[in-house]
């Protein structure tokens, strides 16, 4: 079995939803839940969270991450892209790893099975790079207008179609997915090789039932609280969190 590596994201500076990754839900915050998922999936020899800040850092230890270093301001910004911090995270480990995981804290209801199907799937799939959840579309492309002035024309040309998709039936066009951010899985080479977390030839994992849910806006977040009140969803068991590390010192 290659050796694999979960890595979970959580920067502070959450502008939609303030304080994201650590707000409480159901008794724990999201991020609680991301580390509870990765360990219960048991497919990973470390779990390492990468933020810029010292609150979430304990609080991730806490709950079970490693977090060996803190992210560089510069690479958490509402703006950076992910191969930023995932390349920084990488370098800063001792030790090597075949394959990582972008395991998110605001898709709380993904589960630990999802992982462990999404790495037997890109195991099985020797072609490809990566493998990243999606979906289907509810909102097609093919009906999606750009503005121009005082008039619009549609975002993807259908100028050679009998019949446009935007005067179509949803049955009649061609089926899209979307993705979504509940699964990534990588080989760690594509990170130097390509400068990118997914590289060039990915692979599909079909997130099914609420696995796909996540929490971007104030919305999300009360659909999820209200997710968990109705007992739609189940959560991963999470363990009692360490006491708080002393200050340093």
């Amino acid at each position: 079995m290659p050796s694999a590596i979960a890595l979970i994201p959580a920067r502070s500076g959450s502008e939609r939803v303030p304080n994201k990754n650590i707000r409480t839900l159901a008794r724990h915050p999201l991020l609680a839940y991301a580390i509870a998922t990765a360990r219960q999936a048991g497919i990973f020899d470390r779990i390492v969270c990468s933020t810029d800040s010292g609150r979430i850092a304990d609080i991730a230890r806490r709950y079970g991450a490693d977090v060996p270093f803190l992210r560089p301001a510069q690479f958490a910004t509402a703006t950076s892209p992910d191969i930023e911090w995932i390349t920084h995270a990488l370098e800063q480990l001792d030790e090597h790893y075949d394959l990582f995981a972008i395991v998110r804290a605001t898709n709380p209801f993904r589960g630990p099975d999802a992982l462990r199907r999404a790495m037997e799937l890109l195991l099985a799939t020797p072609e490809a790079d990566s493998i990243r959840a999606v979906e289907l579309v509810k909102q097609h492309p093919g009906k999606m207008w750009v503005i121009e002035g005082k008039t619009m024309r549609p975002l993807l040309d259908q100028s050679h179609l009998a019949v446009a998709w935007h005067a179509g039936q949803y049955p009649a066009l061609p089926v899209v997915y979307v993705q979504n951010s509940a699964v990534e899985v990588a080989w760690t080479r594509v990170v130097s090789q390509t400068g990118t977390r997914e590289g060039r030839i990915v692979a599909p994992f079909l997130a099914t039932g609420h696995e796909g849910f996540n929490v971007d806006d104030e919305e999300d977040w009360e659909r999820a609280r209200a997710l968990v009140r109705s007992g739609a969803v189940e959560l991963p068991e999470v363990e009692r969190p360490r006491p708080p590390y002393p200050p340093a010192g």
